[in-house]
């Protein structure tokens, strides 16, 4: 198995910088789900863990579906719209994608228990049973930077890769550099050369010696175009005891399906060996391609509690068992370059090398609380918070993955999530909502936390609801397209999600 380039990880991923890593940045991609709601709950910003009585609970905390006194079902389409504005060598560059997806379908079946007490509210009152499809991540984003780099070129990280994947032959001093590798490639389309027995291998626009780098610089530009998401499958059981303790039970069978392609294009002008002693001045088009089609399935267990004291508060807490994953990964790489020689455009291209490999994944362990406090009829305040540690992810398979690993322990750590939000009855049937939630940075260095602001309306009755929401969605980061150490190119992303999300539900 052939470990994935750097490149790919800081152009693909574009969380942090660590040099050869494999799938240490997958690890995270698939950690950093949400709980998957119905629109009243993402209006009011996730926080939702005391809530209790909405179809979300199934997903969320499954001790929730025990506040059902009647059964009911719903269905949540949503409308994302994502923007990531990028800044490169002082240029700055957009990229937009909208995409329209099933957030959440679900039902609830209530099943009150035989009850032989005088009093009717003691006891075990009801079992209810749960089942939903909720969407918990959303990949589709295009990322498209560029500008001028009069620092460095790709074929610097081509020539440090050729001297890194290459046998040196003591009696002459030159290198043999392994085949399908990016160094023989660029080697053999004319962007590194050895220039004398006695030397590595040196960009053919080396910043050193031999030869001087072009002061004009370099035009570089990145596009990369992403799709998918995870979603989960939840069946889930709740109890409810004198109306005051409720408990429940889920399992969430998950799904991920990440897809990426990206293409980093370079222009500039190389010196190349016309004869074994003779250099030229030549312009040059270097496209580095590579595409990652990943599809995945887990399962995890959780275990939940609300704590009704008083009508007025509500306590709430819940389990997140790991998830499991089983996951199969397919990547491919490809490198073309046009170069003029003597006037004459030439190009050469070598065929794209498949990558597949198959992995196990296991998520953190993810613990919440929450508290929610009813004002009468009037609407309630509900937060919650999430502990997660992503520093104890881990991966396993059919490869030594003590890199990777060590990877995850060194670069990431823990992280609390919050939410916040509040419902007002406006009437007896119109409902308004606001929230607030921040995810955590995962990240030791870089990266940043994802900070939501949400909002939304419904209407109500005894049979039938409707509720519309609207979330914005703020993150930025740093992402590296090629790693040669202190003077590596950065882009910065601030990144952008506006969505939509309406639920339409009836109970019977």
């Amino acid at each position: 198995m052939k470990p994935k380039y750097l490149l790919t990880v800081a152009a693909i991923v574009g969380v942090t910088r660590i040099a050869h890593a494999q799938y240490s940045q997958d690890a995270l991609r698939y950690s950093t789900f949400q709980t998957g709601t119905t629109s009243r709950i993402k209006a009011i910003g996730n926080a939702g863990t005391a809530i209790g009585g909405d179809l979300s609970s199934i997903g969320g905390n499954p001790a929730g579906i025990g506040f059902f006194t009647r059964s009911e079902a719903s269905l949540t389409p949503e409308f994302d719209m994502s923007k990531v504005n990028s800044t490169y060598q002082g240029q700055a560059g957009n990229g937009t994608s909208n995409s329209i997806n099933l957030s959440n379908i679900a039902a609830v079946f209530y099943s009150r228990l035989n009850n032989t007490n005088a009093d009717k509210t003691q006891g075990w009152l009801s079992f209810n049973f749960g089942i939903s499809y909720n969407r918990t991540n959303n990949y589709y984003e295009n990322v498209n930077y560029g500008g001028t780099n009069k620092n460095n070129s790709i074929t610097d990280y081509y020539a440090a890769d050729a001297n890194s994947n290459s046998t040196l032959n003591t009696a002459t001093g030159s290198r043999s550099i392994y085949d399908n590798t990016l160094g023989a490639w660029a080697f053999n389309q004319n962007l590194i050369d050895q220039y004398s027995s006695a030397s590595g291998f040196f960009a053919s626009n080396a910043t050193h010696t031999p030869p001087a780098i072009n002061p004009n610089g370099y035009g570089q530009l990145s596009n990369a175009i992403r799709s998918g998401g995870e979603s989960e499958l939840s069946m889930s059981v709740g109890a409810n005891y004198s109306n005051k303790l409720y408990l429940g039970l889920g399992i969430g069978v998950t799904n991920l399906r990440y897809n990426t392609s990206s293409t980093f294009t370079e222009t500039g002008n190389a010196s190349v060996l016309v004869t074994s002693t003779t250099t030229a001045t030549e312009g040059y088009n270097n496209s580095y391609l590579q595409d990652q089609e990943t599809k995945g399935s887990g399962v995890n267990v959780k275990l939940g509690m609300i704590f009704k004291p008083v009508d007025a508060i509500r306590f709430g807490a819940v389990l997140t068992t790991p998830t499991w994953y089983n996951i199969d990964d397919n990547y491919n790489e490809s490198m073309s370059t046009r170069l003029t020689l003597s006037g004459v455009s030439n190009s050469i291209s070598n065929p794209a090398v498949n990558y597949p490999f198959s992995y196990k994944l296991t998520t953190p362990l993810k613990v919440a609380g929450g508290m929610a406090i009813f004002l009468g009829k009037a609407g309630f305040i509900s937060g919650d918070v999430e502990y997660l540690d992503y520093s104890s992810a881990s991966l396993s398979g059919d490869y030594s993955s003590n890199k990777d690993n060590n990877d995850i322990k060194t670069l990431y750590q823990s992280a609390v999530n919050a939410h916040v939000g509040a419902e007002a009855r406006l009437s007896p049937e119109f409902f308004l909502r606001g929230g607030y939630g921040t995810q955590g940075n995962p990240l030791k260095q870089n990266g940043s936390q994802i900070n939501t602001t949400s909002g939304g309306i419904g209407y109500r009755n005894s049979d039938y609801y409707i509720d519309i929401t609207y979330s914005h969605l703020e993150s930025s980061s740093v992402i590296y397209p090629y790693e040669i150490g202190s003077g590596s190119p950065a882009a910065s992303l601030a990144k952008t999600n506006d969505n939509v999300f309406v639920t339409v539900g009836f109970r019977f």
